[in-house]
């Protein structure tokens, strides 16, 4: 078997019926605001904002935020209060508060106010993980990579695409197994699929449009 591929596994079928599922539902919040803005930095912000917390608190607070701070510049020109502020109630709000001010002024000392490309660059920003860092390089540049969150590690070890314990294990091992052209789609598929069919309990499997594709590890109990 090549890395990148496992012929196993019926990957076109597969994404084809999870898109064709999810056609007309909303996209998670992150990837609506990089559809709207085209913006690395927004999808920066978002993304930021978006840990532990709810895609219709992410969305809210994202707008209020960038409609103050569209660049690094102003965001960084605001005080953590304002901005906790502004976020309000996402999940930690003090916390990426001062993350999120911390890095504008990182971008704006080390990078000219750029969101950079590469992975090392966006992990030395404060708050930034590599979930951040590949969701950016994704949506904000178009940049392949696998961004591996709770729904993506569940579902890949659900599914029995990878038996692994973590997100990183998870990441490393779909990069052996999973066909390059599905690496910056799957996260946005399986997020979406997580959020409303595939619950970490009682996964919806009588309406699973990939449910003949499933190896059902861990699923005890489902509708």
């Amino acid at each position: 078997m090549s890395p990148g591929s496992d012929p196993r596994v019926p990957w076109k079928a597969i994404f084809d019926s999870l898109a064709r599922a999810l056609k007309g539902k909303p996209l998670p919040a992150v990837s609506e605001v990089a559809a709207q803005r085209e913006d690395p930095f927004a999808v920066l912000v978002s993304t930021m904002i978006s840990l532990r917390t709810k895609d219709e608190v992410t969305a809210a607070a994202s707008a209020r935020l960038l409609a103050r701070a569209e660049g690094p510049a102003a965001l960084a020109a605001l005080s953590e209060a304002v901005i906790a502020r502004l976020i309000f109630p996402a999940g930690f709000y003090r916390t990426k508060a001062r993350h999120l001010r911390a890095a504008a002024r990182l971008l704006l000392q080390r990078h000219g106010g750029r969101v950079p490309q590469s992975m090392e660059n966006l992990l030395a920003l404060p708050g930034v993980g590599r979930k951040t860092a590949n969701l950016v390089r994704n949506l904000g540049f178009g940049l392949p990579g696998i961004c591996v969150d709770t729904h993506v590690h569940r579902i890949s070890n659900r599914l029995g695409w990878v038996r692994t314990r973590t997100p990183l294990e998870t990441e490393r091992a779909l990069q052996k197994v999973l066909p390059r052209r599905w690496w910056i789609p799957v996260n946005g598929l399986l997020v979406a699929f997580g959020q409303r069919t595939c619950t970490p309990q009682s996964p919806r499997c009588s309406v699973c449009p990939i449910r003949r594709h499933c190896a059902r590890v861990g699923v005890t109990r489902s509708r």
